[in-house]
C-alpha cells in the first residue's frame, strides 16, 4: 500500500473553486436506487443518532438518505430508518442552505422556502428555524426575512448550554448567539465556504477561505490562519478537538489538531459539494460529490454507495 501523503501547503485555484462552490471506491449498490433525485446541489450531511435517520439538506428540501447497503457498524445501536431510496420530507422543495443537528432529535436550517411556501417574505430569507419532528415541520426562531445563514454550527459549553455559529451570506459575516438563536452577536467579516465549531473549546471555530485554513479562538469575533493547515475547502470537527478536511484536488485529510500533523488518506471524486461525520467506532464520513453520496469507515479510501449519482461516476 502506498504510503498516505503528509501535508503540502497547495492554494492555487482554491479562490476559483471558493467561487463557484458557494454559487452554486468500492460501492455496494444492492439497496441503493437507479440514481439520484433531483438535489439540485448538496449543503449539509447528518445523520441523528435518535432517530436513525440519515439527512442530506439540499436545494430542492431535505432529504431522507437510505443506509441499508451499510454495515451495522454505521449508527451501531441505534434502529435504522428502512427507506430504500431518498425520500423528499414533506414533500418540501424548501432550499435548505445552512444545516445542522444540534442535539438528538434538534435541527437547525437557514435558507429560502419552498416556492410554494411564505409568498410574502421579501426577501425570501428564513433566518434560523427549528425542527424538532425530523424536518416535517419548521419553526421560525429569528432572524425571519433578514439573514441567509449558508453555514451552521453548534458548539456546547461547560454548562451544558450551545454557542450557535452562523454564516450570513448577505454581510458575509460570523454571527453568533447563546440564547438558543433568540439573539445575536456579530463576529468577523470574511469570505468563507465552510464552518466548523470545535467539539472541546466552544470559543474555537474553523473556516476555509480561499487564503487558507481560518482559526477564531474568541468565538468568532476574530480569525488567523493555521499554519501548516492544507488548503481545505470543507472542514468538519470529529470529536476530541480532531479535524477532517477536504482540500481543492479531493484529497482528504485529518489531523488530531488544526495546529497538529495533517495526514492524508483517501479521496472524493470530483469537487466535493458536502461532508459530514458520523461519530462511531469506527466513525463514518458521508461525502456528496461526483459519484453521488457516498459513506467511508476508512477516511475515504473505500466506500459505500448509498444514492448513487445521475451521471454513474464512480472510482
Amino acid at each position: 500500500m502506498a504510503k498516505p501523503p503528509t501535508h503540502r501547503i497547495t492554494l492555487t485555484s482554491i479562490a476559483a473553486v471558493l467561487l463557484l462552490a458557494g454559487l452554486a471506491g468500492c460501492t455496494a449498490a444492492s439497496s441503493a436506487p437507479e440514481s439520484a433525485p433531483d438535489f439540485g446541489h448538496v449543503h449539509g450531511l447528518a445523520a441523528d443518532p435518535s432517530t436513525g435517520q440519515t439527512y442530506a439538506a439540499t436545494h430542492n428540501g431535505v432529504w431522507l438518505l437510505p443506509t441499508g447497503a451499510l454495515p451495522d457498524t454505521y449508527l451501531f445501536g441505534v434502529g435504522r430508518s428502512d427507506i430504500t431510496s431518498p425520500t423528499q420530507v414533506a414533500g418540501r422543495a424548501q432550499d435548505t442552505m445552512g444545516f445542522t443537528l444540534a442535539d438528538p432529535g434538534l435541527l437547525y436550517a437557514s435558507g429560502h422556502p419552498d416556492p410554494a411556501e411564505q409568498p410574502e417574505l421579501n426577501p425570501p430569507n428564513l433566518g434560523l428555524i427549528a425542527s424538532d419532528d425530523g424536518a416535517e415541520t419548521w419553526q421560525t426562531i429569528s432572524l425571519r426575512g433578514e439573514t441567509d445563514f449558508h453555514d451552521l454550527d453548534v458548539a456546547t459549553q461547560a454548562d451544558g448550554t450551545q454557542i450557535i455559529y452562523g454564516y450570513d451570506a448577505t454581510t458575509s459575516t460570523i454571527r453568533r448567539s447563546v440564547e438558543d438563536g433568540r439573539n445575536w452577536t456579530t463576529g468577523a467579516q470574511l469570505e468563507l465556504r465552510d464552518l466548523a465549531a470545535d467539539t472541546i473549546d466552544p470559543q474555537r471555530l474553523y473556516a476555509t477561505t480561499a487564503a487558507g485554513l481560518m482559526e477564531s479562538r474568541n468565538g468568532g469575533d476574530s480569525f488567523e490562519p493555521v499554519s501548516d493547515a492544507p488548503a481545505l475547502l470543507l472542514v468538519t470537527a470529529t470529536g476530541q478537538g480532531g479535524l477532517l478536511g477536504v482540500d481543492t484536488s479531493g484529497q482528504i485529510w485529518t489531523a488530531a489538531a488544526a495546529d497538529g500533523v495533517w495526514t492524508g488518506s483517501g479521496r472524493t471524486t470530483g469537487t466535493p459539494e458536502a461532508i459530514g461525520w458520523v461519530p462511531g467506532e469506527p466513525g463514518w464520513l458521508l461525502i456528496a460529490d461526483d459519484r453521488g453520496i457516498t459513506a467511508s469507515n476508512d477516511l475515504g479510501i473505500t466506500t459505500v454507495t448509498m444514492v448513487p449519482s445521475s451521471s454513474g461516476a464512480q472510482e
